[in-house]
């Protein structure tokens, strides 16, 4: 053991106050997408449901609870089986609360506190609007001043687009982080505060799974048939190639939007209405079958060559020279086959540069205080005759690896455990990676002694899978110093 070095279709839902709802009649689905014709922009129809009363801000018992909440009162299942990467969903909600808690998320207010920290255009705000079809950004240099920021929205009537405000603002960290756990994937934020009569950016779409708040004002929105379903990149369409659109509607501080990546949308404040603001949250970006297969069949074909020499033998002489032959793509198709059956025959702990790169890159668990918890080990010190279990499990991978410290050229596996205990809110989803990875490496032959505490609720020392009661001690000594286990 040592330490690591540094789609188109709309569901719309109009509901009334105090959302807890013993009983409701789901909206019908509207025309599946793909057909060619051009449909008129579809109104919200008023649902009559009955209020049961109870709370209306969001459940933080666990991620799952938080999910549930924020897309209240529609049923997670019913969320991933109708409208999780196949069409958008729009909950309109008359709830004073939910709206006064939405309000204090982020507020334009809140933007000469925070200038006042030192923001600056580019890695912290953006200014700009839409004219003309295009996105014409309107940013300085250097550090961002409060009073000019707030001259180009009153008289420029910009849009500002704060970035990855969780880095600042607590409840959207305390949000962010439970979503993180929930998928498994980053989850980062923009703020967009635009001007009455006014309208931030052109249509477009983006690669990403969008959760959009509405915070403050209203936001008047328009959708589109997507020309590229589950895009991958961020694209903006001009208008005149994007038809009419599919739906259309009002947004109001409470209110929730979701829409799968590449759906084509665009966004304007009414006039002569006060400022909109809006909280965007983003998720599974670059997080595709296509992208884990990339990521598992590296590291299965490096373990595969090992034993297989096949896999080991040289291409034919100026194979790269010329066009791939028939030959060579039967080759490699037999390589695939033979992939694909060690694949489905193991239950080997792969190699994954995902997993490390998320774990790397999210937030660090939620805390009040000082946050001692997650830098300090706490409890009784484990011995042999103790019994552990794993704490911050959603903060905790496991995965496999050649061992980076050794500089000669034989490299041994080992177990990586790596953590997001420690890493820094401030750099959330701001393009620079930690400076170090937290967590711990052992021998390969720990492997199965580590399972056992990653798949039980609590486990003996005694009972761990490793040779000597010295192995044991120190696994579990290693952990807890760690703050990753506890003595129960």
């Amino acid at each position: 053991m040592q330490n690591l070095s540094p789609t188109s279709d709309l569901a719309q839902v109009c509901i009334s106050s105090l959302l807890c709802l013993a009983d409701r009649t789901m909206p019908k689905k509207a025309k599946p997408a793909g057909t060619g014709k051009e449909e008129g922009p579809v109104p919200c129809k008023q649902l009559k449901m009955e209020a049961a009363g109870g709370p209306s801000t969001l459940n933080f018992n666990g991620p799952s609870s938080l999910f549930e909440s924020l897309i209240s009162p529609i049923k997670t299942e019913t969320f991933f089986k109708e409208f999780w990467e196949q069409k958008p969903l729009i909950i309109q909600r008359d709830d004073p609360a939910l709206a006064t808690y939405y309000q204090s998320l982020f507020k334009l207010s809140d933007l000469k506190s925070l200038c006042s920290r030192g923001m600056y255009y580019g890695r912290d705000i953006n200014v700009c609007r839409c004219v003309n079809g295009k996105k014409k950004v309107l940013n300085k240099d250097g550090k961002v001043h409060f009073l000019q920021l707030r001259k180009d929205f009153d008289h420029k009537r910009a849009t500002i687009q704060f970035h990855q405000p969780q880095r600042f603002k607590d409840e959207l960290w305390k949000i962010q982080e439970k979503l993180e756990c929930y998928f498994g994937s980053l989850v980062g934020s923009n703020v967009y505060m635009t001007p009455a009569g006014s309208q931030g950016l052109p249509p477009h779409y983006d690669d990403v799974e969008v959760f959009i708040l509405q915070l403050e004002g209203e936001k008047h929105w328009r959708l589109y048939h997507p020309t590229v379903p589950l895009a991958r990149q961020y694209s903006v369409e001009a208008e005149d190639r994007i038809g009419r659109p599919t739906h259309e509607f009002t947004l109001k501080p409470g209110d929730l939007l979701y829409f799968p990546r590449g759906t084509i949308h665009q966004a304007d404040t009414p006039p002569g209405l006060a400022h909109s603001t809006h909280v965007t949250i983003s998720t599974y970006q670059n997080h595709s079958w296509g992208d884990f297969l990339l990521d598992t069949i590296s590291g299965l074909m490096l373990d595969t060559a090992e034993e297989d020499m096949a896999f080991r033998a040289g291409i034919p002489r100026q194979l790269l020279l010329v066009e791939t032959t028939a030959v060579a793509t039967r080759r490699l198709s037999g390589f695939l086959r033979k992939l694909a059956d060690r694949l489905e025959g193991t239950d080997v702990l792969l190699s994954s540069d995902m997993k490390k790169d998320f774990v790397l890159n999210r937030l660090p668990p939620y805390y009040e205080g000082d946050g001692a918890e997650l830098s300090t080990p706490g409890g009784q010190m484990p011995r042999l005759d103790s019994v552990v279990r794993l704490q911050f499990k959603d903060h905790v991978i496991l995965t496999v690896g050649l061992d980076q410290s050794r500089s000669d050229e034989t490299q041994d596996k080992m177990v990586y455990v790596y953590h997001s205990l420690k890493n820094r809110r401030a750099l959330h989803m701001m393009g620079k990676e930690e400076t170090e990875c937290h967590g711990l490496r052992f021998p390969l032959s720990h492997v199965d002694a580590l399972k056992q505490i990653w798949t039980s609720a609590a486990v003996s020392v005694k009972d761990l899978k490793l040779t000597t009661d010295e192995e044991k001690e120190s696994l579990v000594l290693s952990l807890w110093t760690e703050c990753l286990i506890q003595v129960v």
